[in-house]
C-alpha cells in the first residue's frame, strides 16, 4: 500500500524516508530500529560482497526480479533478526517483521 508497487527500491526509499523523518523531528531510534542499521553490513557479509552498493541493489542482483527481491528481503530480514537471539527475543522480532510486511503489502 505504501510502496506503490512490489519494488525493492520503493521499499528502501520508504524505510529511508521513515528514518529521515524521525531524525528530522528528533525522535530517537528504538532498539529494533537501531539494530536495523546493521542490516546493510550483515547483507554484505551474507553475500560476501565488498561494495558500496546498498542492500536493495545487492538483493536485486541476487534475485530474479524486484518482486522476488522484496520477498527475499523479508526472509533475509527474519534471518537477520533471529541471528544469535534467545527464544524470547525471537517472538518480539517476528512481530517486527509482521509489521514491516503489513506496511509493504500492496
Amino acid at each position: 500500500m505504501y510502496l506503490g508497487r512490489h519494488s525493492i527500491f520503493n521499499l528502501q526509499a520508504f524505510l529511508d524516508g521513515y528514518y529521515f523523518a524521525r531524525r528530522e523531528i528528533g525522535v530517537p531510534l528504538t532498539e529494533e530500529e537501531a539494530e536495523f542499521q546493521e542490516f546493510l553490513k550483515w547483507i554484505r557479509d551474507r553475500f560476501n560482497i565488498e561494495t558500496g552498493q546498498l542492500w536493495a541493489s545487492i538483493l536485486l542482483f541476487h534475485s530474479a526480479d524486484e518482486k522476488s527481491a522484496v520477498d527475499r528481503f523479508f526472509s533475509l530480514f527474519e534471518e537477520f533478526i533471529n541471528r544469535d537471539k534467545s527464544q524470547e527475543k525471537d517472538e518480539k522480532q517476528v512481530e517486527i517483521v509482521s509489521n514491516i510486511q503489513q506496511i509493504a503489502s500492496i
